[in-house]
């Protein structure tokens, strides 16, 4: 009995040395975690909101918001691991040598995403344009990075992967 109670009050003390040492950096780097998420909307939202004020193409805007919010999400994410003490170096090297490997096995889904920022770019059309392309037609409505949504004469909706129309 008297092991158990000597075990219990090691485990206590180790979690209050723990709690002691580390609280304020965990909860430090938590508190700039949900601040900085809340950050990289919020610049997100603005700069497509800008784009929308400015009369720029909406699908356009959405993707510049969308690269906003996600480079903020990156250099909060970057700062929160090190204000927690991790290393990245190493982190960075094994998110460079999967990038390596996934860009070989993605290949068809990386072309998609290829072709529609080609799309997005230049905009070739816009959203409710009428095109045609791979033997079926209908009013552009809605362009992304990896399809392109068309709207046919019957209503329905008709998804076209990008590398498709790209190819055409």
């Amino acid at each position: 009995m008297e092991d158990q109670i000597q075990a219990v009050t090691s485990l206590v003390d180790s979690t209050v040395d723990f709690a002691v040492s580390y609280g304020l950096q965990i909860a430090g780097a938590l508190l700039i975690l949900i601040l900085g998420l809340r950050l990289a909307r919020w610049a997100g939202s603005r700069v497509t909101g800008l784009a929308d004020s400015r009369g720029m193409d909406p699908t356009l805007g959405r993707f510049f918001g969308n690269v906003v919010r996600f480079v903020v999400m990156t250099f909060v994410l970057i700062i929160t691991l090190g204000n927690l003490g991790v290393e990245l170096a190493p982190i960075v090297a094994f998110v460079g040598a999967g990038a390596l490997g996934a860009t070989f096995a993605m290949q068809g889904v990386l072309s998609n995403y290829a072709a529609g920022l080609v799309l997005i770019m230049t905009r070739p059309f816009v959203v409710g344009n009428t095109i045609r392309v791979q033997g079926v037609s209908g009013v552009v409505a809605e362009i992304s990075l990896t399809s392109t949504a068309l709207t046919g004469e019957d209503g329905e909706r008709i998804t076209v992967p990008n590398k498709d129309i790209i190819g055409q």
